[in-house]
């Protein structure tokens, strides 16, 4: 499950059956919330389906929205995370070395990736923990030198537990990434970009016809 946009207010939430590869459920919206992804869960319980499993996009409190389904976070948005705090060419090498740990997630098993990542803790917490020493900061506590670094580590940290759901839960079939619904949502855009300047009601029509012919 995820959500596409076109511009700030026209989103697409879509949940997909990562198995069969068949759109089955959508819903246009402003912007993503919990409620309409546990809504798209709902409708679809009410119709008959059983849900093994969700993989998502780290949306916080969506996890515990949809308990007691396990939930994978993807791992490429998890990849993305931690470039986003420490750029591609980070200039320490504590971030060098979690940037090369975080981008080999998707080719390693789980068991590899953690201790691989306490090793890392253990070898740069040093770096991590590391806070200013300046005499003119009247704060009790100082802050830490590198908080994008920190930002990066706990966020490894905290969706740790959700990064490896398809490899605790084989029988369910989940995938570890979205990259399908990725692919999915990009041949959509590659449609609608034809006919641009269409109003939100023909785009609407445009994509559902899309999506009941092709997914």
């Amino acid at each position: 499950m995820d959500t596409t946009y076109w511009g700030r207010n026209f989103g697409l939430m879509v949940i997909r059956d990562a198995l069969r590869g068949n759109v089955l459920w959508h819903k246009y919206v402003h912007h993503e919330t919990i409620a309409q992804y546990v809504e798209g869960v709902d409708w679809l319980k009410d119709q008959g389906f059983k849900i093994y499993g969700a993989v998502i996009d780290g949306m916080k409190g969506l996890p515990q929205a949809l308990r007691p389904v396990p939930i994978q976070m993807c791992q490429f948005h998890q990849m993305l995370i931690v470039r986003r705090y420490l750029t591609q060419n980070p200039d320490i090498e504590a971030s060098q070395k979690l940037l090369d740990l975080v981008n080999i997630i998707t080719k390693t098993d789980k068991e590899s990736f953690i201790g691989a990542f306490n090793e890392w803790y253990e070898n740069y917490k040093y770096v991590l923990n590391d806070r200013v020493r300046d005499k003119r900061i009247k704060r009790k506590t100082p802050p830490y030198m590198r908080p994008r670094l920190r930002s990066a580590y706990l966020s490894l940290k905290r969706n740790m537990p959700l990064l490896w759901a398809f490899y605790d839960h084989p029988e369910t079939g989940l995938p570890n990434t979205n990259n399908a619904l990725e692919g999915l949502f990009s041949d959509l855009k590659s449609k609608v970009r034809v006919h641009s300047g269409i109003s939100k009601e023909h785009r609407k029509k445009l994509l559902d016809e899309y999506i009941m012919r092709h997914y």
